[in-house]
């Protein structure tokens, strides 16, 4: 499954799309491509304590089950429910995607 890149906006989409356009005809570097993508490319989502448990309650799942789904432990679902710990980067998306398509989508 490839999910379309999140952009900041309809103008940096395009930046984005003139770029990679380029690269593909060797006019831009791998490097700086990767310099488009931290400029084009939302960040990932912040999600407070309250955010992750609707997104868990939502899925009508626990903590456990939760945790084998996201493929990490129980103590950090926990932690991220409770405000202790905030889910970032590849977390926090996935986190994303099963807010926007529920979890079934990670089976």
């Amino acid at each position: 499954m490839t999910t379309k890149p999140h952009f900041k906006s309809d103008a940096f989409e395009a930046i984005h799309s003139a770029a990679t356009g380029l690269h593909r005809a060797g006019v831009v570097t791998k490097r700086t491509l990767r310099d488009f993508d931290a400029m084009c490319l939302a960040a990932a989502p912040r999600l407070d304590a309250k955010a992750v448990v609707q997104i868990r309650k939502d899925a009508q799942v626990s903590q456990s089950v939760f945790a084998k789904y996201l493929n990490t432990s129980t103590s950090t679902v926990q932690k991220w429910e409770s405000g202790a710990k905030q889910p970032s980067g590849m977390a926090a998306r996935l986190l994303q995607v099963v807010k926007k398509h529920g979890l079934d989508v990670l089976a």
